[in-house]
């Protein structure tokens, strides 16, 4: 949760090796572990080896609990989630969508797991430009978040910032600048104001400043998310080559 991933990982390698010695190879134990490991590596853009160990823990959970059990859904949800970060939407929308559909069938329409699982899908699907049927997910997914969880949960920080993604997409820069500081204001008080999903969000801010004509303001988010960046994932890191990518952009239009 702190982005302190270079620590969290001789931790979790570790981890990983007692619990291989103590249980046997097809132990749910081990799975958990794995895919902890696996999402450590997401973070990290060390995507093959995030794959490897998902599937490992996919196939342990499904031989254990059965194809249909909600905990294979994680395992779903969270394959969908890496090739989102890798940028292969469409590869992720089956991960989605067949984690929904595990879900939604153990504990119904409206518990806060499938909200997740709901969000995640509209995630891929507003990377593939399917915009109408991402917002009407993220719409219904923050509603159940709402109800669950109240006004001041995280899921609902994500849930804005996806929305004002498409509504920025859209045109409509006032109400994605709306939702966007909404996101941001609840990522720096739920995560602190260092962590790079906050610069995330920081970074999505200054585009939208910058489509309203406030290059001042966009240059200033852009610095502040570069430096989150840089600290809490090294900079060669793709989101730091994306934002830097923006901020340069920008540069050149204020010296134009």
């Amino acid at each position: 949760v702190q982005g302190r991933y270079a620590e969290a990982e001789p931790l979790l390698k570790q981890a990983l090796k007692i619990a291989e010695k103590a249980f046997a190879s097809d132990d749910l134990e081990i799975s958990s572990v794995l895919n902890n490991l696996a999402v450590l590596y997401k973070y990290q853009n060390r995507f093959p080896q995030a794959e490897r160990l998902y599937r490992r823990a996919l196939a342990i959970v499904e031989n254990a609990l059965g194809p249909e059990h909600p905990d294979v859904a994680t395992i779903y949800h969270n394959l969908g989630g890496l090739e989102h970060e890798r940028g292969r939407y469409a590869r992720g929308e089956p991960f989605a969508r067949r984690s929904v559909e595990l879900r939604q069938k153990a504990l119904g329409r409206d518990h806060p797991a499938v909200a997740a699982d709901l969000a995640a899908l509209a995630a891929l699907l507003d990377g593939q430009g399917k915009d109408n049927e991402a917002e009407q997910l993220y719409e219904r997914a923050l509603a159940i978040f709402e109800r669950a969880y109240g006004p001041e949960h995280y899921e609902l920080a994500i849930s804005f910032n996806n929305l004002a993604a498409i509504q920025h997409k859209q045109g409509d820069h006032a109400e994605a600048e709306r939702l966007y500081k909404r996101a941001l204001a609840m990522k720096e008080k739920l995560l602190g104001p260092d962590h790079p999903d906050v610069a995330m969000t920081l970074n999505n801010l200054a585009v939208s400043s910058k489509s309203q004509g406030r290059n001042a303001e966009a240059k200033r988010l852009y610095r502040r998310a570069l430096l989150i960046f840089k600290k809490a994932l090294g900079p060669k890191h793709p989101k730091v080559a994306l934002c830097e990518e923006n901020y340069a952009l920008l540069r050149l239009e204020m010296k134009a």
